[in-house]
């Protein structure tokens, strides 16, 4: 009875020490199986080419290698496996007391020596979420424009493609697990359509001009010229959806030297210094007002720190700057609205084009309703829409507040103090306001 408890007990601690000897040989990734080193070396010797539709993307050999973890592990074989370790000491290898419990009495057992190798699926996966971030793209819509009174293409519409990211994973950790002289593996990856194309013309509805928005920047820098050019080219030919709202800001994308702009004035902070794509805010002052004119639902606008002559008249502007501060409206008309841009001289044109629904809108202002010698000024204008009927539909008033431009000094000039007189002051204002600062 003594010898069965004991047989028991010894036998009882064998299995539990196999198990936690096994559980050395796991670690966090997906399982590749028992490899030989002359097979591991074999699936790491050469880069991978992944191919997705006609890109190809190459994984380096030291890329994939860092993807795959081995690691030796010795193994409880029977007496007559002819091991490549005789009569090795498995215990000491291990260093665990229940080791030495379980094979006390096994002085002679023979281990096996094996590599276990896993893919750091986690790795992998960043890889293809890099991949993805360089071969993914958006669908491009078809680009329209009025020519005769008709709506025709003057860009043709390209295929969106994305990564099937899950099924690319699943396919290349397979293909590892089998691989020897295979290097290539088509990616698997979805295309999208556009939401526009050749034709959608007939099914837009577009027949007139329903808004137009219109500001000047006579007197502007070159580089202020070219940013405004650049910006404006971007709106020209874009669609709005029914019951969409419009973001500036999205469409209008990076702001820097590589997306085509030049360093010019900005208002930022408390200053007015040099930074990419200055003058742009000329482009969302004129969809602003085009916008206005049109009878659309304003959702968000914000006017500028101080009064800019390129604005005029002042309190109808609009101030963005990537991410925000930015211009929002609701197409809420009946069809899709087709934006047009244009530049006559250094007069900037949006006009919108739609289907009307027999609104009409007025605009009542701007009204200056205070002016300060020091430039700073309060503004007011209504929007009214009314129904065919006269029926009034919505008012909504934009109220503008403007400091001091003295509070935003540009590059050489005091803070806080103006060296000239301001385009828009007259001569009594600049000698009470330099009186004021001492400057006479």
């Amino acid at each position: 009875m003594l010898n069965n408890m004991k047989f028991i007990y010894y036998f009882a601690v064998f299995l539990f020490s196999l198990i936690l000897l096994s559980s050395d040989c796991f670690a966090e990734g997906v399982d590749l199986g028992f490899l030989t080193t002359q097979k591991l070396n074999a699936a790491t010797k050469n880069e991978l080419i992944l191919t997705i539709k006609n890109e190809k993307v190459s994984i380096s050999q030291s890329e994939l290698a860092s993807w795959i973890k081995d690691k030796s592990s010795l193994s409880y074989y029977a007496q007559n496996y002819k091991s490549e370790i005789e009569n090795g000491n498995l215990c000491a290898y291990k260093k665990s007391l229940l080791c030495k419990l379980a094979f006390s009495y096994r002085k002679e057992a023979r281990v096996k020596q094996e590599i276990f190798v896993t893919l750091d699926a986690e790795l992998l996966r960043k890889s293809l979420s890099s991949i993805s971030s360089k071969v993914n793209k958006n669908p491009i819509d078809s680009r329209f424009k009025i020519e005769d009174g008709k709506v025709v293409v003057f860009a043709l519409s390209e295929k969106g493609l994305k990564l099937d990211e899950l099924k690319s994973l699943e396919i290349i950790i397979d293909s590892l697990k089998n691989r020897d002289s295979n290097t290539k593996i088509d990616l698997p990856y979805v295309e999208i359509n556009p939401v526009m194309n050749t034709d959608s013309i007939d099914n837009m509805k577009i027949n007139t001009l329903i808004g137009e928005g219109r500001s000047n920047f006579r007197g502007s820098p070159k580089n202020r010229i070219f940013n405004i050019n650049v910006a404006t080219e971007r709106f020209n030919g874009i669609l709005i959806k029914p019951d969409e709202e419009f973001s500036f800001v999205k469409i209008l994308g990076e702001v820097d030297g590589e997306h085509g702009y030049l360093p010019e004035l900005v208002i930022k902070k408390d200053r007015t210094e040099p930074e990419f794509g200055g003058g742009i805010c000329q482009v969302s002052t004129t969809a602003f007002r085009a916008a206005i004119y049109s009878g659309l639902e304003i959702t968000a606008r914000r006017n500028h720190a101080y009064p800019v002559s390129y604005y005029n008249p002042q309190g109808m502007d609009s101030t963005v700057y990537v991410p925000k501060p930015d211009l929002r409206f609701k197409n809420d008309t009946p069809s899709y609205i087709l934006i047009q841009t244009k530049i006559v001289g250094t007069e900037l044109v949006f006009q919108f084009y739609g289907t009307s629904d027999g609104r009409k809108t007025t605009v009542i202002g701007p009204t200056i309703l205070e002016k300060n010698p020091d430039g700073s000024m309060k503004t007011t204008f209504t929007q009214q829409i009314n129904d065919e009927d006269g029926n009034l539909i919505r008012e909504d008033v934009f109220k503008s507040s403007y400091e001091s431009p003295s509070k935003f000094p540009h590059p050489g000039e005091t803070p806080g103090l103006l060296t000239s007189k301001p385009k828009n002051w007259s001569d009594r204002e600049w000698r009470v306001y330099k009186k004021e600062h001492g400057l006479n």
